[in-house]
């Protein structure tokens, strides 16, 4: 080891330049560290300067120290910063890697001692396998459905949950499965079971990287020693994001040793889905109790009035990983405030933010430093095209554009087979949008949001183009399907732009570890973030961890911007719609009061009669109640027999038109007439989805139908 002046010298160089909580961090004793370290407080430039002073220090040989992080760009970085200190990273040199690269290196490495001669190989794409065992017990096995099954093993396997364990693990813990519980508990068993036969060897994914090395470290002693004579020194980046095997694999590489310093912020937990927990951080010191804890709060990014904002949307969390959240000290020169803006409409707000954008670039800020930031990727389609009509490049990130998505060429090539039938009614209208769910119901488009990731993001690209065919109707109140495809022609065509530095259109969770100079967080109305699926319904409260989630990736978002930040949102999905959206609640007391915005949203003012509930005489909220003439929780008076009846003549009458059943009546529709019977004209054209051309096509026989079913 080097002697005290040695020491004192390398403690100097590598601590230079650092504020006092970063030069703590850096200089604490070989041991246990737990670096708390908010958005934009240099927690990257931390933790490489402290394996250099510990390097340097004589503590530790550079290859005797292991990082692992996330993402092969964070891993990257790593390098870099190391390489610039002189430490590098190749050869008996300082290893930084993600958990799975690091996994797979030692796995190849230990093999033969640890399995022998038998041959293995990565499969780094299951779909297959998955695709193979959902369809052996009967599963659909669309793209969608797989990749929500696929998604769903990882979680267990990242887990740590058998697939004889997982349906008692998600009861336990109230998770949505993407289908019975029971169900992928046999698709996961059956992956295993196929993974293990590969006709070249075993199949191992890349939660099986982890386990395997976790088990050869744990059940081979042999092996554990020779490891960790190795490696003496470990850093894990994003300590927050671990899950439960990779901590298992942190268990083993450490042993009973603790020269481990992990860096983590609970508050920017966005990743629970992938079976990421922050109790691993949560509870360091618990473990460690002689540990050194370092909270970094001087934000070097952002503006002071970005920070602030960011402290009072993290400010009103709830919960234990609320307790650890760290208050942001803004270290730039003071910029604009944060704006907020309401709109009518998503294509108004579309628009509005690309003039706002094009503005910021006429002044001077690069397009590649402004990103656009969205909660779903199929709310991308508006941006898109109102970048587009004004000339802005752009570039979408962690997903394709909106007309290069596989549902979205899929359903358009299935209204594109529909407009080549001559057996279909001409649809124009309220017909059009009928006709256009119709054709995109067997795709994936429901009455109801769907569980599961995948699915969801299919549902809400079809439910897009449904809302963009709305959109169109009101300025061509005439309009056809052949006319709707030409629109959606030029709108795709037009959404090839070159690879350019342009704006960014982003996924909230794609925009993790990125900033820009100015953001655009969009689409914050409830329902949307928080995602409706995690609010409940009449029958379900709503996931109060979930909901606190989806508020610190609102902190996440505001977080990304160094100068500029502006968050909106849209009264209305289209243009013209009733304005029946609410802001987001993670908004409630941002919005100061002189700002325009600051006015509670209230539906426009109508001189039509708003719809009421036939039973209790509420005001009916939402197309299925208001097509029922009740409010979905009022008790149904559905004449059952009725319903039989009208439903066996919609069949009839759909094969002899040769169309599908929902083009002649939808579910609904046959429903309220079933619960109401109308007598005669005037009382068919007041259930909506009755319009004049439907009277003169069907009002007679469905009239005929309802009077020959005797009382009610």
């Amino acid at each position: 080891m080097m002697d005290a002046m040695s020491a004192a010298g390398a403690a100097e160089v590598t601590s230079t330049g650092l504020d006092p909580e970063q030069s703590a961090a850096v200089l604490a004793p070989r041991g246990p560290v737990c670096v708390l370290a908010g958005a934009g407080t240099g927690k990257t430039r931390t933790i490489t300067r402290r394996i250099a002073h510990l390097v340097a220090s004589g503590h530790v040989a550079a290859g005797q120290v292991l990082a692992v992080t996330f993402t092969a760009r964070a891993a990257g970085e790593m390098r870099g910063r190391l390489r610039s200190l002189g430490i590098g990273d190749g050869g008996a040199q300082v290893q930084a890697r993600t958990f799975h690269a690091a996994a797979l290196r030692q796995l190849r490495y230990f093999w033969p001692q640890v399995i022998g001669d038998t041959e293995w190989r990565l499969l780094d794409r299951k779909f297959a396998v998955v695709s193979s065992a959902a369809g052996r017990v009967g599963l659909s096995t669309s793209t969608e459905s797989v990749r929500d099954l696929a998604s769903e093993i990882e979680w267990a396997k990242a887990s740590l949950i058998a697939p004889e364990d997982y349906p008692r693990a998600v009861a336990k813990l109230r998770r949505e499965a993407p289908v019975d519980a029971a169900k992928v508990a046999e698709v996961y068993h059956g992956y295993e079971q196929l993974k293990a036969r590969g006709q070249d060897g075993m199949l191992l994914d890349f939660d099986d990287l982890l386990l395997h090395t976790a088990a050869a470290l744990e059940e081979h002693s042999a092996v554990a020693e020779e490891f960790r004579d190795r490696y003496r020194c470990f850093v894990v980046d994003e300590y927050q994001d671990v899950t439960p095997l990779q901590q298992r694999v942190l268990d083993a590489w450490l042993g009973e040793r603790d020269d481990l310093t992990v860096v983590g912020d609970a508050n920017q937990t966005i990743y629970s889905f992938t079976g990421a927990t922050p109790n691993y951080l949560l509870d360091f010191s618990r473990r460690f109790p002689e540990a050194t804890v370092v909270r970094l709060e001087r934000d070097y990014r952002s503006t002071p009035e970005v920070v602030s904002m960011a402290n009072r949307v993290i400010g009103a969390a709830r919960g234990r990983i609320a307790g650890t959240r760290l208050q942001l000290i803004g270290q730039r020169d003071s910029g604009p405030e944060p704006s907020f803006v309401e709109f009518d409409d998503e294509p108004a707000e579309a628009a509005g933010v690309a003039r706002t954008i094009k503005r910021l670039i006429a002044s001077g800020t690069p397009a590649a430093e402004i990103a656009v930031l969205y909660r779903i990727n199929a709310q991308s389609e508006v941006h898109e095209q109102a970048l587009t009509k004004l000339d802005i490049p752009y570039q979408v990130r962690g997903g394709e554009g909106f007309f290069t998505r596989t549902e979205v060429r899929q359903a358009v090539a299935a209204l594109r087979q529909a407009a080549g039938r001559d057996d279909l009614p001409d649809a124009v209208g309220a017909d059009l949008v009928t006709l256009v769910r119709a054709v995109l119901a067997p795709l994936g488009l429901t009455d109801a949001e769907p569980a599961g990731a995948q699915a969801r993001e299919r549902w809400s690209s079809l439910s897009a183009l449904v809302a963009l065919t709305e959109e169109q109707l009101t300025q061509d109140p005439e309009l056809s399907l052949e006319a709707l495809l030409r629109e959606l022609s030029l709108r795709a065509e037009a959404r090839h732009p070159p690879v350019v530095q342009g704006v960014t259109l982003a996924s909230l969770h794609a925009a993790k570890g990125l900033e820009w100079d100015a953001v655009f967080l969009v689409g914050l109305t409830d329902g949307t973030l928080p995602i409706q699926h995690v609010l409940g319904d009449s029958n379900s409260a709503p996931d109060e961890a979930a909901v606190e989630e989806e508020r610190r990736l609102l902190y996440v978002g505001v977080t990304r911007a160094r100068e500029h930040l502006q968050m909106s949102w849209a009264l209305s999905r289209n243009e013209g719609g009733r304005k029946s959206r609410r802001r987001s609640r993670f908004l409630h007391g941002l919005i100061p009061e002189d700002s325009p915005a600051s006015r509670i949203a209230a539906p426009a003012k109508s001189t039509k009669k708003r719809p009421r509930c036939r039973l209790c005489g509420k005001q009916l909220i939402g197309t299925t109640a208001t097509m029922l003439g009740r409010c979905e929780g009022c008790p149904s008076n559905v004449d059952v027999e009725l319903l039989e009846s009208l439903r066996s003549w919609r069949l009839e009458k759909s094969r002899e038109l040769k169309v599908p059943a929902y083009v002649v009546f939808s579910d609904n529709t046959l429903t309220a007439l079933a619960e109401q019977r109308p007598q005669d004209d005037r009382g068919l054209v007041a259930i909506p989805g009755i319009g004049a051309k439907k009277l003169e096509q069907f009002g007679e026989d469905v009239l005929g139908v309802i009077k020959g079913s005797g009382s009610p």
